[in-house]
């Protein structure tokens, strides 16, 4: 468990570092409304990785089961923030931005409370699964009741709309909810009927079917709907290797939007290489690895669900994020977990961090002769008189 979670502190501690060197080199040349940006985003970020840092400890000094019973009110406050930033609020506090709307602006900062949603959802599933273990197999206890909790969190986040984050924490859910011992033949026909339903939506959206177009004809849409994702492959290999140098990018310089959120990593991978790139890989395979592991070993249903849907949720944004920017999923804006900018994602993602060391911190330790001591409190050995 040590080395498990050594392990875990150790990767996220240096995406942190990285995240915040590159974000400097990816934004300090950018300009917002004719003012160069230089260090504010940085500075931003910084701010947010504070609080997160701070979060990340609460939540690691706090035991995890505590929260059973403040499951239901945050599901609730998600729910309505949810529904309020799709509301035009006065003052300007909600807003639609590029299309959509996410957040809640406010001075200096914006909120996206869909963040808090998959939290939210993870921590009820968490509980549902422990608390009705025995009837998860069962069409109305392991898929309706279920089904209705993730719809109520994963549609509101698809009116936005953001399809990319209410496809992740529907994937996330639905492993939560096959480990909490959902039946198969249940689990698939909800699947297909969703993954229908999501098909002919992209497939009546000109801009979502666009882009699957583009994904699949890359070559023929690179001077338009496909550019930025052309230019990203062309930053990540000519980066070569070893990289062109920090601050040497060019494909940054106008050609690739959105370098310092969704498209980090090809900056990553222009300025340091491909070792560099893979070694980013490499540390979120471990973060899953070591966040399964520590999940296995908690004490309770509740941590090992817990720990596995937060897991999942680090583990899948970061394989979506790094499969757009390569080209090898159609393009959706998610964030790279502790590298893109963004506070509330930032803030999310330590929090489940602190949530993972709480878990580790009662989890169970293999012990020599506990299987001697598991056998006589079975009556297999007889006791002394």
């Amino acid at each position: 468990m040590k080395s498990a979670v050594t392990t875990l502190a150790f990767c996220v501690a240096a995406l942190l570092a990285l995240g915040m060197v590159m974000l400097y080199s990816a934004s300090s040349s950018m300009t917002q409304h004719g003012v160069r940006v230089g260090a504010n985003y940085l500075i931003l970020q910084m701010i947010w990785c504070g609080l997160g840092l701070v979060a990340c400890v609460v939540a690691t000094a706090l035991d995890y089961r505590l929260l059973k019973k403040i499951v239901w009110p945050l599901f609730g406050l998600a729910i309505i923030l949810l529904v309020l930033v799709l509301l035009p609020l006065p003052h300007g506090l909600t807003r639609k931005i590029n299309g959509a709307h996410r957040w809640f602006v406010l001075p200096g900062m914006r909120l996206q409370p869909s963040e808090l949603g998959k939290l939210a959802l993870i921590f009820v599933l968490a509980w549902y699964g422990e608390r009705f273990q025995r009837r998860m197999p069962s069409w109305k206890m392991g898929v309706v009741i279920p089904g209705l909790l993730i719809g109520a969190i994963g549609g509101l986040i698809f009116k936005e709309p953001d399809v990319g984050n209410a496809l992740v924490i529907a994937t996330v859910s639905g492993i939560m909810l096959l480990i909490a011992g959902i039946r198969l033949r249940y689990f698939l026909p909800p699947v297909l009927a969703v993954a229908a339903a999501v098909s002919a939506f992209i497939y009546q959206n000109p801009m979502r079917s666009d882009r699957i177009y583009s994904w699949l004809h890359l070559e023929e849409t690179k001077l338009g709907i496909g550019r930025q994702v052309y230019q990203s492959l062309l930053a990540l290999g000519s980066g070569g290797w070893t990289g062109l140098g920090l601050g040497n990018g060019r494909e940054k310089l106008g050609w690739v939007s959105e370098h310092h959120t969704d498209f980090i990593l090809p900056v990553i991978g222009e300025e340091l290489g491909l070792v560099a790139t893979m070694l980013i890989v490499t540390a979120f395979v471990l973060i899953v690895v070591c966040g399964i592991y520590i999940s296995l070993r908690a004490p309770d249903t509740f941590g090992l669900l817990l720990g596995c849907g937060l897991s999942f949720l680090i583990g899948l944004q970061a394989f979506i994020n790094i499969g757009v920017v390569t080209g090898a999923l159609p393009n959706k804006g998610l964030p790279l977990p502790f590298i893109s900018y963004g506070g509330s994602n930032l803030l999310a993602m330590l929090a489940c961090v602190g949530l993972l060391f709480s878990i580790a911190r009662r989890g169970r330790e293999p012990q020599p002769g506990r299987e001697l001591l598991d056998s006589r409190e079975i009556g297999e050995i007889p006791q002394p008189a």
